[in-house]
């Protein structure tokens, strides 16, 4: 069993955050990211607790021990429900444990769980007390928006906020844009509702105890450093996933003042050589691994052709490491 970090090093890797993305952030994706980064932390997928406690679904916890400083985001409604999830991912060395009150999916919605959430803080309060006894030591978080539907995000988020740090949550992550679970997709749930960040930045001067980051159309890295001029930490979703360098490759010297040298787009490619060996030799494909690499040379000369390349190749038979270096001299 890995030995989890402290509470003082997961709050100081909260500083910058990859988010939590469904069909993205998996233990190859994170695997990769963390050869940029040493010291940001990185998020799972969502897990539900009914997959963990009814179906058995534990392998979804799987991970890689280089990945710590590594946090697990659980989604669910139900507290004792949540509590038993909790402990097994704890059991598997997980350094947080998040609680999902932002997703707007219409799967989450039908579960009673995610942003819809939103309208019941106190079963939020109810589900993360008994998360954080499941928890010891580890720290229990909660990812949420501004507000859903037509409530008003100025008399919600502060609330939601109070109610959160009175269950004893002394860390969130603020989505700083509405959820319309009625009316949109998901995926127009990552836009089309505009962003709010003074309100976010509102929330650390209401809550100036509370370790709050913001999250929402953060696009760089330069975007990240002013954001931390008003929050305690900044969690970059789409950005960190599709331009992965641009946000993670100088993230430990100009966001944690780690002088040792960073790995170039080149040498982070060639790091992966033996952990994609290992994923091939033990029934693996390749393609479940490169997909993530995608955007490694986003806005490079040359990255058309390396997408390309792996895309068109990472699906044939006996596609392995070499199908890589075939496409790294573009």
């Amino acid at each position: 069993m890995v030995v989890k970090n402290m509470k003082q090093d997961i709050s100081t890797a909260s500083r910058l955050s990859v988010a939590p993305m469904m069909d993205w952030t998996d233990r190859h994706c994170r695997y990769l990211h963390r050869l940029m980064s040493h010291h940001a932390l990185l998020y799972t997928e969502m897990v539900t607790a009914p997959a963990l406690v009814r179906g058995g679904a534990v392998h979804l916890l799987t991970f890689n021990p280089e990945e710590h400083p590594v946090a697990v985001q659980l989604g669910g409604s139900d507290p004792v429900e949540l509590k038993e999830a909790t402990k097994i991912c704890v059991d598997h060395g997980y350094d947080e444990v998040n609680l999902n009150v932002g997703c707007p999916s219409d799967r989450v919605q039908s579960g009673a769980f995610g942003a819809v959430l939103m309208k019941s803080p106190e079963l939020v309060a109810d589900c993360v007390t008994l998360m954080q006894e499941a928890a010891g030591d580890v720290p229990v978080t909660v990812k949420c928006r501004i507000g859903v539907d037509d409530q008003e995000p100025t008399e919600v988020l502060p609330a939601f906020v109070e109610t959160m740090r009175a269950a004893g949550i002394t860390r969130m992550q603020i989505h700083a844009r509405k959820a319309w679970l009625d009316g949109l997709s998901p995926k127009q749930n990552r836009d089309i509702p505009p962003l709010d960040y003074p309100l976010a930045h509102a929330m650390k001067e209401v809550f100036p105890d509370l370790h709050l980051s913001i999250n929402g159309g953060i696009q760089s890295l330069e975007m990240v450093e002013e954001e931390l001029t008003y929050m305690d930490g900044v969690m970059v979703g789409r950005a960190a996933y599709h331009q992965p360098y641009d946000i993670l490759g100088a993230a430990d010297a100009r966001i944690f003042g780690d002088t040792r040298v960073a790995l170039t787009r080149h040498e982070v490619v060639l790091a992966m050589e033996d952990y994609i060996g290992r994923h091939i030799a033990e029934g693996g494909k390749v393609a479940q691994i490169t997909k993530h690499m995608l955007g490694l040379f986003a806005g490079q000369p040359g990255a058309r052709r390396w997408k390309r390349v792996l895309s068109e190749g990472a699906h044939k038979d006996g596609a392995g490491f070499e199908l890589v270096k075939e496409a790294l001299p573009a």
